[in-house]
């Protein structure tokens, strides 16, 4: 009835690849903004004056959607673009799944379980001035998969890479080989690369690149779900342990809001935990419809206690904070320095997946890698490749906001976050280079031993190698992830390793 051809195509005749990260004066920054409407005024029991630079897109932690860093902002004056002297030569992504509907919903808390606690309590609630509008509000909100604005988060930065690195595919018109690009079984994953590749190679999608599905499920081994296989990590106060660090902020910075939301509601009593999920709604409403109307009710300084939350959460969760942030993330460091090298791991002593690592499914010579996986696993890669400058503040406080603030999840790992690890031959440097770019933000490696102050971030693949190498030796996943080790009290760490 509604056939996909009818013929009569017309011609066409394909151009030459673009190239803008390897051609352009300069980058094309992300403003992350597209399809979402900001709210028009904030509280108006705002005691914090309105900032020029304050955006609420980017005060949601790791619920933020994905943005150009600042150029300089994580040290490096030095933007994405290839330096003057140099050509890339080869890029290895690895990016975060796009915007999705709240998680753990089965819990009773968060967006859902207020959601719940006010439908429960109807009959008997009354609701006036900034609150009114929950009088008509129902939820809407899905579980977990892609909302719309993430699958054409997904699609954007597919295009992105291809109008930067699309020269790169040259390698595999030359070679008759495809790409093997690599994701994980769940939906949200699933959708997120199938998406990026649309964005990337446009429709039809046969015969351009291989998709590789990785399951995500317990005791399946997974650089991309590390967590699936470290019994560790559902340890209590183990392994994922920042929570009780969140709830505790929580309490300080949402401390005069309670009762000043509370004036307008009758027939249900707020506590932090209500008035987090409604902030929490405004985010995931915002990437989801477009729009909040709880966005409103919370003035700049309720914001950024907000987006410290998360911080304090994933710091202390999955990165330099988390007895487990290394190991979790050192299978995908073995995977990378193999890929590197060219060499085969010899021992599959992590995450890694012994039965999936062969010349068909993990090939190597290729001129592009694309990796899907989560938010905390790309701050588990981030640790284990100690990139130690997002860790210069230490210990993040509990009780008050710092001033500097070196680890920023909506910086680090918002919605669609994307790491380029660029291959780079240059005139100016005898051996080829390597640097890493999060979100366009092109960081410092001096932390690795080998890797000198260089003004572009970058360092010899050979030392960059080594260090990692010295990484590797240096973390215990057996330990990490199985051994019966306990945290004292007052123990921090500052490398995501737990106490020896």
């Amino acid at each position: 009835m509604f056939p996909s051809s009818v013929g009569y195509p017309g011609p066409t005749q394909a151009g030459a690849e673009p190239g803008l990260a390897a051609t352009a004066p300069a980058y094309p920054l992300h403003s992350g903004l597209v399809h979402l409407v900001s709210p028009t005024v904030f509280s108006q029991d705002n005691v914090k004056a309105k900032t020029k630079d304050f955006d609420i897109f980017r005060s949601w932690g790791s619920l933020s959607p994905w943005y150009s860093i600042q150029r300089g902002k994580f040290g490096i004056d030095s933007g994405p673009e290839a330096p003057d002297t140099c050509n890339i030569t080869s890029v290895h992504l690895l990016h975060r799944h796009g915007a999705r509907y709240p998680a753990d919903h089965t819990k009773g808390t968060g967006p859902g379980g207020f959601a719940s606690k006010l439908n429960m309590n109807a009959e008997n609630v009354t609701v006036t001035g900034p609150l009114a509008f929950l009088d008509d509000w129902t939820y809407k909100l899905g579980d977990e998969g892609l909302t719309p604005f993430g699958r054409s988060q997904l699609y954007d930065l597919g295009v992105s890479m291809r109008m930067r690195y699309g020269f790169l595919l040259k390698n595999f018109s030359e070679t008759n080989t495809l790409p093997v690009f690599r994701t994980e079984s769940q939906t949200r994953m699933l959708h997120s690369a199938q998406h990026f590749a649309l964005g990337f190679f446009g429709y039809p999608l046969e015969g351009q690149y291989h998709q590789q599905i990785m399951i995500e499920a317990k005791d399946f081994n997974n650089t991309l779900a590390p967590y699936r296989s470290c019994a560790n990590n559902e340890v209590p106060g183990g392994g994922y342990r920042g929570q009780p660090y969140a709830d505790t902020w929580k309490a300080v910075y949402l401390k005069d809001t309670v009762p000043r939301l509370q004036q307008y509601l009758d027939g249900f009593t707020l506590d932090v935990e209500d008035v987090y999920a409604m902030q929490e709604l405004c985010a995931f409403e915002s990437v989801a419809l477009g729009y909040s109307k709880f966005c409103e009710l919370f003035t700049e300084k309720e914001w950024e206690g907000f987006d410290y939350s998360y911080d304090l959460n994933l710091w202390y969760g999955v990165a330099w904070g988390s007895p487990v942030g290394r190991g979790e993330g050192i299978g995908y460091v073995q995977e990378l320095v193999s890929r590197l090298t060219q060499t085969p791991i010899e021992t599959h002593n992590s995450s890694t997946n012994a039965t999936l690592h062969n010349s068909v499914t993990f090939p190597f010579g290729h001129s592009l890698y694309v990796d899907a996986t989560h938010e905390v696993v790309v701050l588990n890669v981030l640790t284990a490749l100690n990139l130690s400058s997002f860790a210069a503040m230490g210990p993040l406080p509990t009780d008050h906001l710092p001033e500097q603030r070196t680890f920023r999840t909506a910086e680090l790992a918002p919605f669609a976050t994307n790491v380029q690890f660029q291959l780079l031959s240059c005139s100016t440097e005898h051996d080829p280079q390597i640097r890493v770019i999060v979100n366009d933000g092109v960081v410092p490696l001096t932390s690795l031993k080998g890797c000198r102050d260089h003004p572009d971030g970058m360092c010899s693949i050979h030392a960059f190698v080594e260090a990692q190498m010295e990484n590797i030796r240096d973390t215990d996943w057996n330990f990490v992830c199985n051994a019966n080790w306990t945290i004292p009290d007052g123990w921090e760490t500052t490398t995501g390793y737990p106490p020896l």
